[in-house]
């Protein structure tokens, strides 16, 4: 058993994230196992921890476990938006250990907050590496080759069935499946990331979960790897990430396991330091992915000319100190006002949702109304503007909003899964100079 590193804590408002450094040998690479895996546990495998320590000959290895998983803060699985919640704390840790540009190495569910990381955060990511990856688990009607909704409840019921006995083994890593010690390593972790109803009801946000809309706006070199016999996540997914990636090389390895630790890793590690040591960083970009939030306030021509220009003036000023600070307060940034609202960007979906909702309540009380279109996209930052089709997009559902109605595009709610924020279903719009139908949804009144 090899001596486990010190574990220490980052902070992200009061949520505390664990993490581990290793090594100085290199750039900074960090590290981000499933939750099945803790981090103080990944070293108790004499296996495991004889890869993690190559990892650490070239790189000075940062691991992370997620919020609500390992040793990092437990949190209730549906109180907080999960996807921007891990990559808040993702950041957070980033901040702590004094790293800038940092490149990313993560596996199946956790490619998924890594992918939303560097797409979010263009300028922290010098590269990533993804292993086992998907982007979307279920099928749709795009993506056909994804796991049908029946069965994907019957598979997510099959791991509650056999969280806690290394059962899963099987699928994940059947070359480990005749070690009784790996089996009993296994099951220890996924009692102690949980227990099974945690542990089954993270699964399923990760398996719903669909970050395709954010693949445009990864600018870091990517590596992707998958064994061609994983039980778990098809040659597929990992084939359309390839595609959808604009610098993605895909190296697809013989084999059955899912865990990269099993099975030929030696393979997969000397892909991933080759990759590492001699790839290029992300070239500097002001393209990222953004949420962008338009409000409008409902009648303002007619409301100033009942006030008079003075008291209009008055009105307009209280809303846009409002807005300023409720934006500020979500981790965002106002754009530009417009003359009768706003337009601002925000890093994760949830806060937008939430800054638009508190906008609308506060501007209430000023006797305004206001509407709200939101849609996450990528946007390009350029003289104190944003451009592109995600703003377009944006402006366009706000359109669509009734007065006090916080509207979303399509992409949102596979975005803020494990929030407390539901939605109503307005159908799908064709959004005038915008290709294709959008899907629509409503933002239900979060302060029921």
């Amino acid at each position: 058993m090899a001596a486990s590193p010190k574990t220490l804590y980052a902070r992200d408002g009061d949520a505390h994230l664990a993490y581990q450094i290793v090594g100085n040998g290199g750039p900074d690479l960090l590290f981000v196992p499933t939750s099945t895996f803790p981090i103080d546990l990944l070293w108790d495998e004499p296996t495991v921890a004889a890869h993690l320590h190559r990892l650490a000959s070239f790189s000075r290895l940062i691991t992370s476990d997620l919020l609500g998983t390992g040793s990092s803060d437990a949190v209730p699985i549906n109180d907080r938006p999960a996807m921007q919640s891990w990559t808040d704390g993702l950041v957070a840790v980033l901040d702590t250990v004094g790293t800038e540009c940092v490149s990313v190495f993560a596996m199946s569910e956790s490619a998924l907050p890594a992918m939303l990381l560097t797409a979010s955060h263009p300028h922290r990511v010098r590269s990533l590496v993804l292993c086992s990856p998907y982007a979307r688990y279920l099928r749709a009607p795009d993506q056909p080759f994804g796991m049908p909704e029946p069965a994907l409840a019957r598979y997510i019921d099959s791991f509650e069935d056999t969280v806690g006995t290394g059962a899963v083994v099987d699928v994940l890593a059947p070359s480990w499946a005749g070690d009784a010690a790996k089996r009993c390593w296994w099951a220890r972790g996924e009692r102690l990331a949980g227990g099974p109803g945690y542990f089954t009801r993270m699964l399923d946000l990760f398996l719903r979960t669909d970050v395709r809309p954010a693949l445009e706006s990864i600018q870091a070199p990517t590596l992707l790897l998958h064994r061609r016999g994983d039980r778990h996540v098809r040659a597929e997914h990992a084939q359309d990430l390839a595609q959808r990636i604009r610098h993605a090389r895909l190296v697809e390895l013989d084999g059955e396991d899912n865990v990269w630790f099993a099975g030929n890793s030696d393979r997969v590690l000397d892909e991933i330091e080759s990759f590492l040591t001699g790839a290029r960083s992300a070239t500097p970009t002001n393209r990222v992915l953004s949420t962008v939030l338009f409000t409008d306030i409902v009648g303002s021509t007619e409301r100033a000319a009942l006030l008079g220009d003075e008291a209009w003036t008055t009105a307009l000023a209280a809303h846009n100190r409002a807005v300023e600070r409720h934006v500020a307060g979500s981790r965002g940034a106002i754009v530009k006002f417009t003359g009768d609202g706003a337009l601002a960007t925000f890093d994760g979906p949830a806060r937008a949702i939430n800054c638009a909702c508190a906008i609308r309540d506060a501007v209430e009380d000023l006797g305004l109304t206001v509407r709200a279109g939101l849609h996450t996209g990528e946007v390009e930052m350029a003289d104190g503007d944003v451009h592109g089709i995600a703003v377009h997009i944006a402006a366009r559902i706000m359109a669509l909003a009734a007065p006090g109605e916080v509207l979303v595009s399509g992409t949102i709610p596979p975005l803020v899964l494990g929030s407390r924020i539901t939605f109503a279903d307005r159908g799908s719009h064709h959004l005038k100079g915008v290709p294709d139908p959008w899907p629509v949804f409503a933002v239900r009144d979060i302060r029921d």
